[in-house]
This record gives structure tokens, sequence and C-alpha cells, in this order.
């Protein structure tokens, strides 16, 4: 049998193209999680860069300037230093409870951003229960505190894995409440939908308009979830020396470092889809397109500005949080647990029984 040469490279042609072919559906496939991770990773850099100027501004200090222009380098030179930084593990510890627990608290607040909508049709999987999938993997991340603090073999440590557990189901309820509200004014568990359903009016078909006291709620619940002062009971320096991270070093630590800034940005970015209407704003796409000339990228033209009015919202109420943080002093443990219970509780039932009865009235 003669197989002439032309044929045997037509086949190798044939089976490079296809493997190509291959590589390339997997780079397409993965592309967009790496798009979402980078700008993850610029934007708590960011974060962490903005509550040091913040900070520094309230209490009239100089803050970083060095590392960088302006600074801007400072979160990034930390990270490298935490990362060659020895890992000590106690030797009567549980190391296995111990190493997985920051890992834990990370990857479960890195899976909420999936059903983040940063744009119009941007978004990386838009689930019908997109709000309570946030709502459940979020309960998750006190477990790998509570884990960490046993693990430590450290009483300090083990009171703060259990003010974190204690926190999070005080706050979690009022916020899932607030989340049903939402829910019932859209008619959808859907960030996408929550979102078009505010796009409706333009500035005036916010929730924000229409859940004030949810709003409030809400907020107030985030910050709890999200451990900042005032909330910051599980790692009160004052009384548990650092609480569930007080025997990490190294890059576990800056894991949970890592986690506490991950969780506050989800949580922003909620508050901006759920009540600030994600990425809509009044302003005529249409007009502004032709304008500029680019009706023919008026897809890609509409997307880069909703996730700039997305990210410049979610900013904003990033701003408020720093603020609020260098600004109120830490609660007590009673008075945290009397807030979530006596108080955020009864007014979080009070707005959904408001709003289904409206809801009802309406129909």
């Amino acid at each position: 049998m003669i197989i002439d040469i032309t044929e045997i490279q037509d086949m190798h042609f044939f089976f490079r193209l296809e493997s190509f072919k291959e590589v390339y559906g997997i780079i397409w496939v993965s592309s967009p999680i790496f798009i979402l991770v980078l700008g993850i990773t610029i934007s708590v850099l960011a974060i962490v860069w903005l509550e040091r100027e913040i900070s520094a501004g309230i209490q009239q200090r100089i803050g970083p300037e060095y590392t960088g222009p302006f600074g801007v380098l400072q979160a990034l030179a930390d990270g490298t230093k935490l990362l060659f930084k020895e890992n000590l593990i106690p030797s009567r510890g549980d190391i296995r409870l111990f190493s997985i627990g920051p890992s834990i608290s990370v990857i479960s607040i890195i899976i909420s951003y999936s059903v983040i909508p940063f744009g119009y049709n941007f978004v990386l999987s838009d689930l019908n229960i997109g709000v309570f999938l946030w709502i459940a993997i979020s309960s998750i991340a006190p477990i790998g505190l509570l884990m960490s603090g046993y693990g430590s073999n450290n009483k300090y440590s083990f009171l703060g894995g259990l003010r974190a557990a204690a926190q999070s189901i005080s706050y979690e309820i009022p916020l899932a409440l607030c989340v049903l509200s939402i829910s019932l004014l859209s008619n959808s568990l859907s960030t996408v939908d929550i979102v078009d359903a505010q796009s409706k009016y333009g500035f005036w078909g916010w929730n924000l308009w229409r859940q004030p006291m949810g709003f409030i709620v809400f907020i107030i619940s985030s910050l709890a979830e999200c451990e900042r002062l005032p909330f910051d009971l599980p790692e009160a320096e004052e009384e548990l020396v650092a609480g569930y991270q007080t025997e990490y070093s190294g890059i576990k630590f800056g894991l949970f470092y890592i986690a506490s800034y991950l969780n506050l940005l989800i949580s922003s970015l909620f508050v901006t889809v759920l009540y600030l209407g994600g990425s809509n704003i009044s302003i005529p796409y249409i007009l502004v397109s032709e304008f500029f000339e680019i009706n023919k990228a008026y897809g890609v033209f509409v997307t880069i500005i909703g996730i700039f009015i997305t990210l410049a919202k979610t900013f904003l109420f990033l701003f408020v949080s720093i603020t609020t943080r260098w600004t109120l002093p830490r609660l007590r443990i009673d008075q945290l647990l009397n807030l979530g219970w006596k108080f955020l509780l009864p007014i979080s039932l009070g707005n959904l029984l408001l709003t289904t009865s409206s809801q009802l009235f309406s129909l």
C-alpha cells in the first residue's frame, strides 16, 4: 500500500487544526473566569489602598506614599511579604482544620461573584436563584472561621470562631428577608431580572426608593456579615488578641485578609444590584454612541459603560463602609446580638409583610 506524502501532510495538518480548535475552545471558555478573577484582584488591591488613604485622612496623618506612585503598590508589597513568610502551625492543633479553614473562607466568597451582572449581558452565570445562592454560599464562610478557631487549639481563637458563627446566624436572617422583599417586587430571584426591573423608570425606579427600610437593614446586616467595625467581634483585639486568626501567619493569614475585602466587595456589589439599579442610569446610550460615531461597537460600548457605572456605585458604598469603620466604636457582643434579633429581625419581617401586602393589593 503506497501512501502519498501530500496525503500524510494533509493528515498532520488536519490533526494540528483539530488540536488548535480544542485549545482555542478551552481558552474561550476559561477567558471570562480569568477576566473576572483579574478584575476582582485589581479591585481588592484598590480597596486596600483606598482604606489606608481614607483612614489616614480621617485621622489626619500621612498614608502610604513611598511604595509606587501615591503608595498604590503598598498592598502588593504586603502580599509579597506574606507570601514569603514562614507558615507556623500549632503543635497540638488540628492540622487539617487549621489548613482548610482559610481556603473555605476565600473560595466560598469567590463563587458568589459568578451571579453578579457587571453590565448589560455581562454576567458569568445568570441563575434563577442568584440572590439566594449568594446568601447560601456566604453562610459557608463562617464555617471556615469556626474550623480555623477550633483547629488552632487556642481558647481565644475558638471564641472568635464561635462569635463569627453566632454573628452570621443573627444577621443572615434579616439579610435574607430583605432580599426576599426585593425578589417579590421584581417577581424574580435572578440578579439580572432584578436589575432589569429597576430600569423601567430610570433613576426613580431604583429599589432604594421603594424599600428604604429594607435598604438600611441590608446595609447594617451586610456590614455585620463582613465583620467590619462596629461589628468585628470575631477578631476583637482587646478581648481575643486577634480572634480566629491569632495563630496564623504567612500566606494563611493573608487569605483571611483577602477574604475580608472580598466579602466587603461582594456585599457592596449586591447593594448596587439590589437597591441602586446595577448598571442602569438615566443616560441615552444611543445619542451618546451616535455623538461619538461608534454605532458598530454599540454592544461593547454599552457593556463598558455598564461596568463603569456598576463599579462607581460600588465604590461609593465602599467609601461609606470604610468611613464607618474609622468613625464608630466597636459594639459589645450582647449589643450586637440584641441589635440583630430584637431590632433588625422585626423590622425586616414588617418590611416583608408590607411588601407582600402591597403586591397582593396591586393584583
